[in-house]
């Protein structure tokens, strides 16, 4: 069976910047731009129903996170980096490594119910936090096959990066 997350990605993983813009965004301050354009992304994504992104020239694998309000109950739309493995994605809260954790992962503590935009086609799912063995074991997928950018956010902080699975509901 196919996983019911599309794929699709414009650009690519050996595009030229791929490398400049990795290596920049391990920096503080490549760390905060990339924060600062979120919003521009998020539009982005959002006018293109999930099909384009600013990151889509390195081929980063970007979707659109959709939670309820922990607080507000209001609807929140979160661009995100993910991995898959298997019939599942996973996303990562490492809000650049600082020491606060983003808002859309307590969103998914308080409601796991969420909506996933993968390419334009959006999909129910129900989000897990993992721990222990598999939290590490996805934590590095994240390393090796989205950016070891990963590995420098992980060492900015102390606190331990949450890490969900999201499940087709």
């Amino acid at each position: 069976m196919a996983s019911p997350f599309a794929e699709r990605r414009w650009g690519s993983t050996s595009s030229p910047l791929r490398g400049p813009m990795t290596a920049l965004a391990k920096t503080s301050v490549g760390s905060w731009v990339v924060r600062r354009s979120a919003g521009v992304d998020r539009r982005v994504l959002h006018a293109s129903k999930g099909r384009f992104t600013v990151l889509g020239p390195i081929g980063a694998p970007t979707l659109l996170l959709t939670t309820t309000g922990a607080k507000s109950g209001l609807s929140r739309t979160s661009p995100l980096l993910y991995a898959r493995d298997g019939d599942d994605i996973f996303v990562v809260g490492s809000n650049f490594g600082q020491e606060r954790h983003p808002a859309w992962t307590a969103n998914l503590l308080a409601n796991p119910a969420c909506t996933v935009n993968t390419a334009g086609v959006e999909v129910d799912a129900v989000a897990t936090l993992l721990d222990g063995p598999e939290r590490e074991r996805i934590y590095r997928l994240f390393e090796s096959d989205v950016t070891d950018v990963y590995s420098v956010y992980r060492d900015r902080t102390d606190r331990e990066i949450r890490v969900f699975r999201l499940s087709a509901s």
